[in-house]
């Protein structure tokens, strides 16, 4: 039980968790203010704004840097691990579903010219992240961290 305790009472993990959770609901909102319409699936899904992934990293490295010192080695870790995430989040992944977008058109264009059915299905087109969804997930986590820690 002092495993659960413990992780219980991890003011850095929540912070985290909090900033993520805050982040996936900006999604649903965002999309219900952009698309009109209510997408629930946008709390689970990827992409889209703000960055939930920077979200979390940057909560994460804030909260450490907060709570154990900004020139502390487990920081520079954090840090150096939230900037990974958040250049594969619009560099990688957003690469990912440009190309998704692409092949998806290549596939319909091949289904409407019927010259033989293909059973692939569609690519997941959102996947990573502009660069200022990531800046609105980062800040949002400084925020949440500030606020928590």
């Amino acid at each position: 039980m002092y495993f659960l305790e413990s992780i219980g009472n991890n003011k850095i993990l929540w912070a985290s968790v909090l900033a993520w959770f805050i982040a996936q609901s900006l999604k649903v909102i965002h999309s219900y203010v952009v698309d009109r319409r209510f997408n629930i699936w946008r709390f689970v899904g990827s992409g889209g704004m703000p960055s939930s992934h920077s979200a979390f990293v940057m909560g994460l490295s804030t909260s450490i840097g907060l709570t154990h010192g900004w020139d502390s080695s487990i920081f520079a870790l954090a840090f150096s691990m939230s900037l990974i995430v958040m250049y594969d989040a619009a560099g990688v992944r957003r690469a990912v579903g440009k190309q998704a977008i692409i092949l998806n058109r290549i596939l319909a264009d091949f289904h409407t010219k019927k010259e033989k059915k293909l059973t692939e299905k569609r690519l997941k087109e959102l996947v990573g992240h502009t660069p200022v969804e990531v800046l609105a997930g980062a800040f949002l986590g400084i925020i949440i961290a500030n606020l928590v820690i």
